[in-house]
């Protein structure tokens, strides 16, 4: 008996539409983007973040042809920008450019509006920059030793600047004192350009800064100095500034990063392309030296490396907050 001509049709319909589905991942993946893509940066104009993104923004609209733009959304330690990522659909053309406050938001607030490692797919490390601790050129602290020796000898009442309760630098200065054995008083900003302010007038103590933030600011005026930086090595814009490490504080080697996210639920594809795209865009001679010029230095990782990277600082800030005793309500 001859199958129903219907049933017949609605078989070659079924296999067409997947024969369809298929073929269209490869050229989904081949023709991403088809519209213009946003970066969104939860933090303030200027910021490291900022930088970065506005940097690979011009590299990609080249390589892509299409349209990157930047938008900034600060406020609440960067959850709004990235509550905005998280809402955005998943098709790869709203993505989330933040710094090392992606993994300290968990350790630091009771409750996010989002999940970091679940609402999100780690995409990319962007870039890596060491901090640098400033301090005024008129204060008697000139190396890590007199900071540390000062903190031993009056607990509690040499105050460190920050940019913010629960920041990189917050939590960087408290791995530092942790490890150096003193207390200290935190003395938080708004940003960084407050904090340097703060610094540069001989209020607190130090600062350890983005060497991003810094730009001239060692040698424009002469307020501050640069006592120490925090990378394993001594940076080649400072080459006679030590290292923590050198200084006597080996377990000190800490680094600002910045990532690349998308929302959950994103193409396995488009990831893939994105990932490929920005290893191409951060390897060219045109970002490397604009990188170098802003402090900045590459550090390729594949999405699952990244992944494993952003949870171990997740755990690693999680430890810290708590031994520091910092959370905000």
């Amino acid at each position: 008996m001859n199958p129903h001509p219907f049933t017949c049709i609605s078989r070659r319909a079924v296999l067409a539409a997947l024969a369809l589905c298929f073929a269209a991942t490869p050229v989904l993946a081949q023709d991403y983007p088809a519209h213009p893509v946003k970066l969104v940066v939860p933090l303030s104009p200027g910021s490291g973040a900022d930088i970065v993104a506005r940097i690979l923004s011009r590299k990609l609209q080249q390589m892509w042809n299409q349209t990157v733009l930047v938008e900034n959304l600060p406020g609440a330690g960067g959850q709004i920008g990235t509550r905005r990522v998280v809402q955005a659909p998943a098709d790869g053309l709203t993505l989330l450019v933040q710094s090392a406050s992606h993994a300290a938001n968990p350790a630091i607030y009771k409750k996010l509006p989002y999940d970091p490692q679940t609402d999100l797919i780690d995409v990319a490390l962007l870039s890596t920059t060491p901090y640098v601790m400033v301090a005024a050129s008129a204060s008697p602290y000139k190396s890590v030793k007199d900071i540390a020796d000062a903190g031993k000898a009056k607990p509690g009442a040499l105050g460190f600047a920050s940019a913010g309760v629960g920041s990189s630098t917050h939590l960087t200065a408290e791995l530092f004192a942790q490890r150096a054995g003193i207390s200290m008083m935190h003395v938080p900003f708004k940003g960084s350009p407050d904090a340097i302010t703060d610094v540069a007038a001989n209020r607190s103590v130090f600062y350890l800064a983005p060497l991003t933030n810094l730009g001239g600011m060692l040698t424009d005026d002469g307020r501050l100095s640069a006592i120490a930086v925090t990378s394993a090595q001594r940076v080649s814009t400072l080459p006679n500034v030590p290292t923590v490490a050198e200084s006597g504080y080996p377990d000190v080697n800490i680094e600002l990063w910045i990532g690349l996210w998308a929302p959950a639920g994103t193409k396995p594809a488009i990831i893939d392309k994105l990932s490929a795209d920005l290893t191409t865009a951060l390897q060219s001679p045109d970002v490397q030296a604009q990188f170098a010029k802003s402090g900045n230095s590459t550090r390729i990782l594949k999405p699952e490396q990244f992944k494993a990277f952003v949870d171990s600082e997740i755990k690693t800030n999680k430890q810290l907050a708590q031994k520091a005793g910092i959370q905000v309500d």
